[in-house]
């Protein structure tokens, strides 16, 4: 189902970036199965996240992956876990969320254009 259009000026609204994790680890107290994720974007910093990637990722492979993420978007408590930002991924044909990431390396924090 696709939303309604918008105005491009909505879209130039929104702050993706790409970083790359460095570090993350098993949320134990989510509800869902997440992890904890922290993401180098740079100069805008290092970010936390909390994401439902388990299905398709183990923590210690997702070390030094680049993603993209949704950085200006208000932080949100999770079972107690600052999420800072929004980890960005598709879901697939089984409900596992695939992430999104470049196909060739580019230096942190680089905006979506």
């Amino acid at each position: 189902m696709m939303n309604p259009v918008t105005e491009f000026e909505n879209f130039l609204k929104l702050s993706i970036h790409c970083g790359t994790i460095v570090k993350a680890e098993t949320f134990t107290k989510a509800k869902n199965p997440s992890y904890k994720i922290w993401v180098d974007f740079g100069e805008i910093g290092i970010k936390q996240s909390s994401a439902q990637i388990t299905k398709h990722y183990k923590t210690e492979d997702l070390i030094g992956t680049q993603v993209l993420g949704l950085i200006n978007i208000p932080p949100r408590n999770i079972a107690g876990f600052i999420s800072e930002f929004l980890l960005l991924g598709l879901e697939d044909e089984d409900g596992g969320i695939v992430l999104i990431k470049p196909d060739k390396l580019v230096p942190n924090g680089n905006i979506l254009k």
